[in-house]
């Protein structure tokens, strides 16, 4: 699949995808629309940011994890089926961990105060991007409010996660002297806990969306949330790098 090329719809073809059709369809859109691809990361991951532009992606940043055990909150509290809300409980103890300080979580919040970020200021929320703010919202009200076939392949962009990050720890160690293996120790469970979670997921899906009506909410439910992820790194470079509008109230780095 090309970057702007439509979405499949079996919908409108009237005709159901097998299940590795629609595997297929799914990772096709996920390649095609990951934020991998963001000119963001490449500035990232390349040693192109200040320090004050790296704090303001980990600051922002920490709006979307918190919000990732509060989507799957709802997610659970709508499955009837005993072995999914076991499976996908496994994801809350692994962003808000069994106490403090050993969820996903709490990771990144150690990650941006490794930075020189005030604790109390990243979990507040209030000095992110209103854009930042408003997708990850969306995204908690998505989960919540449609249905759970859509609910879970929102949440398959996992299945592209292992490589951007470690892109991501690779550019970031080499460019960044105020980078260490401490700083991003966040990211060394998800290189295990995402593929184990991408693949159910995935699974579930292909097995569940059974229907044309039910592959196309479901490509359509991955779209989405790479949109999300896309348009809070938007907002990201067009404050903090081109043409840098920090909206009022918002963080605005040191050596801006």
């Amino acid at each position: 699949m090309i970057r702007g090329e439509p979405l499949p719809d079996p919908a409108a073809e009237g005709t159901a995808l097998t299940p590795d059709g629609l595997a297929a369809a799914l990772r096709a859109v996920g390649e095609a629309r990951y934020h991998s691809h963001h000119p963001f990361h490449h500035l990232l991951h390349g040693g192109e940011l200040t320090k004050g532009q790296v704090q303001a992606w980990a600051l922002n940043r920490y709006c979307y994890q918190a919000a990732i055990p509060r989507k799957d909150a709802a997610l659970i509290a709508r499955c009837d089926d005993p072995a999914l809300r076991r499976e996908w409980r496994r994801r809350l103890a692994d962003h808000d961990g069994d106490g403090p300080g050993e969820g996903g979580v709490d990771r990144w919040l150690a990650l941006a105060t490794d930075l020189g970020l005030d604790a109390a200021t990243v979990r507040g929320q209030q000095q992110a991007l209103p854009a930042t703010r408003f997708a990850c919202e969306a995204y908690v009200r998505f989960v919540a409010e449609r249905s759970l076939v859509e609910a879970i392949a929102s949440s398959l962009t996992e299945l592209f996660a292992p490589q951007i990050i470690s892109q991501r720890v690779h550019g970031m160690l080499a460019n960044y002297s105020f980078v260490s293996e401490a700083t991003l120790a966040y990211f060394t469970p998800r290189l295990t806990q995402a593929p184990r979670d991408a693949e159910h997921a995935l699974d579930w899906v292909c097995e569940h969306a059974r229907t044309p009506e039910q592959q196309s909410a479901a490509i359509a439910a991955l779209a989405f949330k790479c949109d999300v992820l896309w348009a809070m790194l938007d907002a990201l470079h067009h404050a903090y790098v081109a043409p840098g509008h920090v909206p009022p109230g918002a963080f605005v780095p040191e050596d801006a």
